[in-house]
Order: structure tokens, then C-alpha cells, then sequence
């Protein structure tokens, strides 16, 4: 049988928030089989559950946030693009603050975090999700157009293109896929750092966000160049930090998928509406399990590896 996965042991991390700036204090710890990912708001008088979902994202812009009882938690996306990519099933995490830290902008300091804590199996059956039918959505036309989709698929892969028309983003790779397969998340994605503009600075603090932001935690642009010291981790790391996103957005399923997830200029909003078209098509999808680990993708059924 394929098995559900939590944390061996809790571990800890602090750090600000990209948008509003705040310190914030993480504890990630085991949770029990069928629990999901919950993240817990304890610096409330009465703490909040908030468990993750499609339908429990409640703003799109510039981040995924999640709510329940009136409680957010805004950038959940690279915390969970780590627990996709490690294939975590059960997880508390709790928050005293309404943002998830920033840490180095991408996934990598989540990755680390998950890992020395240990991956446990349970004794429960892993559930994914399934896709049957192609679901896809768009949006605009022309230079405008974007779109998303999800296609049948034994495994999990991801195919991005971005188009920016930027000097520095187009110098660069524009098209990614990842398989996870290939069992290296870790190497080939999670180290994908978030970017942005030095011309949107002032606009975004205006309307406070990207308080907490620099070029210790993000790929930072003016209109022609890089302008951090030690340039690009890869080389298409702006298309692999969108990949990156996706997984997050994705894994706010609240289970794993099985299929190709497809996508050009997507980004956070559209990733929420292609899951909300999914789940209204139950003819598109089923959930699976698998008895016979054999049975499963490769990638899926592997642990990742400590890096």
C-alpha cells in the first residue's frame, strides 16, 4: 500500500512576511492520518484552524491567501510547493502572524525544514486525485491571452511558459517541465526564487505589500537587468519559480494529483479557477489509492531524498 506521509518531529523557523513586513514564528508539526494540511492561527485570542482547500482561498493577488472563521494566512504557496514536493499528506502548522515567512524566496528553506524534521509513513492509504478529462481555462486574447489546464496523465508533471518582455526574463529560459519522476524537486525547482520589479516597488508599498521584500529574498529587476550580486540559480529561474507557485497553488487541492498541469502567463488566480472547474466536474476526475505501491508513478511512490 502506498502510504499517507506526516513529520517525524516538530520543527521551528521565524521569519517576516514578503507583503506586510511582520515577524512571524512557524511550527510545523506530525499530524494524523486523513488530518491534511491545517495551518493554526495561535496569536489569535481563541486560535484558528484553517485547513487547506480550493475553496478556502479567498485572495489571488500577488499571493495565495487561505481563510476559515474570518482567520487568513497569506503566502502559502512556497510552504506548500515543499510539502508537494516531498509528497507530505498530514501536517499542523501553526502561525503567529497572518503571513507565511518569506525566508531566502523560494522553497528551498521549506524543503530543509520538512526534511530534518523526518518524513513518516501512516498507516492509511494515500489519496490522489485523478484526472480523467481535460479541464482547462483561459482568460483575454491576443498579447492578453492566458491560460491553464489539466490533462490525463499516469504521474505528475508541469509544463510552464512565461512571457514578460523583459530584457533579463527573456534573456533567459522561457519554457519549463518538470516531471516529478525524476524525484528532484529539491535540485531542479524548490531553490526557484520569487522576482519582481523595481518600477512596481513603490506602487506595491503604497498599497502594503512588499513590505518585507529585497534582494535577500527575491530576484530583484530595473528595466534592463538583474540586480542581485550573485545573479540567477538557474538558468530559467523565473519559469521555474512559476512552476514552483503552481505546485503550491495545486497542492491547495488539498490531495495530490495525478496528471499534466499545463500553462502559459498563468499565474495564482487562474491556478485557483482551474481547481475550481475541476471540482465542479466530477466526470473529470476520481479519486485513487494504490494497494501495490508498484503500481504508482515512480516519483510519487519514492521519498524524496535528503539534498
Amino acid at each position: 500500500m502506498l502510504k499517507q506521509r506526516t513529520l517525524q518531529s516538530l520543527t521551528r523557523a521565524v521569519g517576516v512576511g514578503l507583503h506586510s513586513g511582520q515577524r512571524v514564528e512557524l511550527t510545523l508539526r506530525p499530524a494524523g492520518p486523513d488530518t491534511g494540511i491545517v495551518f493554526r492561527r495561535v496569536d489569535l485570542a481563541h486560535p484558528v484552524d484553517i485547513p487547506v482547500g480550493a475553496m478556502a482561498v479567498t485572495d489571488t493577488r500577488m499571493a495565495s491567501t487561505i481563510e476559515a472563521h474570518g482567520a487568513k494566512v497569506h503566502t502559502v504557496e512556497h510552504l506548500m510547493s515543499a510539502c508537494s514536493g516531498l509528497g507530505l499528506d498530514n501536517l499542523y502548522i501553526d502561525i503567529t502572524a497572518e503571513e507565511v515567512p518569506i525566508l531566502d524566496g523560494s522553497a528551498s528553506s521549506f524543503v530543509f525544514l520538512l526534511q530534518s524534521a523526518g518524513i513518516a509513513l501512516q498507516n492509511a492509504p494515500k489519496r490522489f486525485v485523478r484526472i480523467l478529462k481535460e479541464v482547462v481555462v483561459r482568460e483575454g486574447e491576443g498579447d492578453k491571452e492566458k491560460w491553464a489546464g489539466l490533462f490525463p496523465h499516469h504521474g505528475y508533471k508541469l509544463s510552464f511558459e512565461i512571457d514578460f518582455k523583459h530584457p533579463a526574463v527573456d534573456s533567459t529560459g522561457q519554457t519549463v517541465t518538470f516531471d516529478m519522476d525524476s524525484g528532484h524537486y529539491g535540485r531542479d525547482i524548490a531553490r526557484a526564487r520569487t522576482f519582481g520589479f523595481t518600477r512596481d516597488v513603490e506602487h506595491l508599498r503604497a498599497n502594503g505589500l512588499a513590505l518585507g521584500g529585497g534582494l535577500d529574498n527575491a530576484i530583484v529587476m530595473d528595466d534592463y537587468k538583474v540586480l542581485n550580486s550573485d545573479g540567477l540559480r538557474y538558468d530559467d529561474e523565473f519559469a521555474k519559480h512559476k512552476i514552483l507557485d503552481a505546485m503550491g497553488d495545486l497542492y491547495l487541492l488539498g490531495k495530490p494529483l495525478l496528471g499534466h498541469y499545463r500553462a502559459f502567463r498563468s499565474g495564482h488566480a487562474m491556478n485557483n479557477r482551474l481547481l475550481r472547474e475541476l471540482l465542479s466536474r466530477p466526470d473529470a476526475y476520481e479519486l485513487v489509492t494504490f494497494d501495490d505501491e508498484k503500481l504508482a508513478p515512480k516519483g510519487l511512490a519514492q521519498l524524496a531524498p535528503a539534498w
